[in-house]
């Protein structure tokens, strides 16, 4: 397999990294088929094109996964992509910030997307894997590269198909590992123009692979972020009644903050505080002159998630009051909840079962996570669901965003199958 790589404004094709007759990677993975667990249950072109193109799925996946580039620097993962969509005849437009492209599929009113999101993590991979990130400090610990790999697969899958129903715009995301989210730069480009829904996946080490998993309603949480800094004339500890006693002042915060919440938005809301960083002075008998506080805020509920801010400024001023130390607050809103409606998400779990049978249908929890998927839902109906990458035992569960983190290549497969259902379920 030649994959050849393509910049918008060069004219032909190239391919600084892959020589021809070569494999995405530079050492030249070799490639083993990927047991198809849907096979046969069609479109017709469907089949045909998965058993002609399912290794260039895995190899796309190992070549993004050994060069992970992190948000808003996917500029060889972008060039990438174009160049796979261009040499089956589309029509892909890059964002105006070089990273993030948008394809359409097909003719007519109607529109569906599909969406990917193409970034790495900052982080160091220890799995040992022949095509391991080959990009010092950054890392696909959260299933980017199969994500991307997946909605290329699609696309050049529907590509191929003799007629659709409608168009299906291919959505692949920068930055979506950074808040607010690269979500919105799609957005303000126009990426949703014209569409009526909107769909994505996100890898699960906890579902088996074969098995996608949906929700109608809140699947991940809102997730904010919270700096406070505390400002003292400082002192020394044996006179703390001459000055402002700093690190009470953030323990009071650490410990208060939290209980305080609990009582003034709804249980149900699942909304949690968690503190992850404070730092305030050196000296034993020295009362510091400044400190930081940093955590995340999370809730499931929408609108808890727009009183949070204006609550949280004004408990910090009641609890700090009595203090008499100083206080900025920086209160960064991240993203919304992804909430999957109801019709979508049957329209989805129908194109679940299209692809690999009624028993690749799960149910999965609500997560405390963010995922900017949820900026799309503010303006579109939609829905999003959890891609089983788990081996099954006694494999390990090796869980996203750590140094370990691999999955079961069947899935990429599962993957294709489900985002062409779905698009086809939603344009019928």
């Amino acid at each position: 397999m030649t994959v050849l790589d393509s910049r918008p404004d060069v004219p032909g094709d190239h391919n600084p990294i892959a020589a021809p007759g070569a494999l995405l990677s530079e050492a030249g993975v070799s490639m083993a088929p990927v047991e198809d667990l849907g096979a046969g249950r069609g479109p017709f072109w469907l089949d045909d094109w998965l058993r002609a193109n399912a290794t260039d799925v895995l190899a796309w996946r190992r070549h993004i996964h050994a060069h992970p580039e992190l948000s808003r620097d996917e500029y060889a993962t972008t060039e990438l992509i174009v160049s796979l969509l261009r040499r089956v005849g589309l029509k892909p437009w890059v964002l105006p910030g070089g990273t993030g492209v948008v394809c359409d599929i097909g003719k007519g009113e109607r529109c569906v997307a599909l969406r990917a999101d193409i970034d790495a993590l900052p982080l160091t991979e220890d799995t040992g894997l022949p095509y391991s990130s080959t990009t010092e400090g950054a890392a696909h610990m959260c299933g980017h590269d199969a994500h991307t790999a997946i909605l290329l697969g699609a696309g050049r899958a529907l590509a191929g198909a003799p007629e659709l129903p409608g168009r299906v715009r291919l959505i692949f995301q920068p930055a979506e590992e950074v808040m607010p989210g690269g979500a919105l730069d799609m957005i303000a480009a126009g990426a949703l123009d014209g569409v009526e829904r909107i769909y994505g996946l996100h890898c699960d080490p906890r579902l088996e692979a074969g098995k996608v998993g949906t929700r109608v309603g809140a699947l991940t949480s809102a997730a904010d972020l919270i700096e406070l800094r505390l400002t003292s004339p400082g002192g020394h500890t044996s006179r703390p009644h001459l000055t402002a006693d700093l690190v009470y002042a953030l323990g009071t915060v650490i410990t208060s903050l939290p209980s305080v919440l609990s009582r003034r938005v709804d249980p149900r809301s699942g909304t949690v505080l968690v503190w992850g960083a404070v730092h305030a002075g050196q000296a034993a008998n020295a009362v510091p002159q400044d400190g930081v506080l940093r955590g995340t805020l999370r809730t499931a509920d929408h609108e808890v998630w727009k009183a949070l801010e204006p609550l949280v400024a004004s408990s910090v001023e009641s609890l700090l009051a009595p203090t008499g130390v100083g206080f900025s607050l920086d209160y960064r809103r991240g993203v919304p909840p992804v909430v999957s409606d109801a019709e979508s998400t049957a329209l989805m779990r129908a194109g679940v079962e299209a692809a690999v049978g009624e028993a690749g249908l799960a149910g999965t929890e609500q997560s405390s996570g963010g995922e900017d998927f949820g900026w799309y839902l503010e303006h579109v109906g939609g829905a999003f669901a959890r891609l089983g990458v788990w081996s099954g035992p006694p494999a390990p569960q090796a869980d996203i965003h750590r140094p370990t983190f691999v999955l079961d290549e069947r899935a990429l497969l599962v993957g294709v199958r489900t985002l062409v259902h779905t698009a086809l379920a939603s344009l019928a």
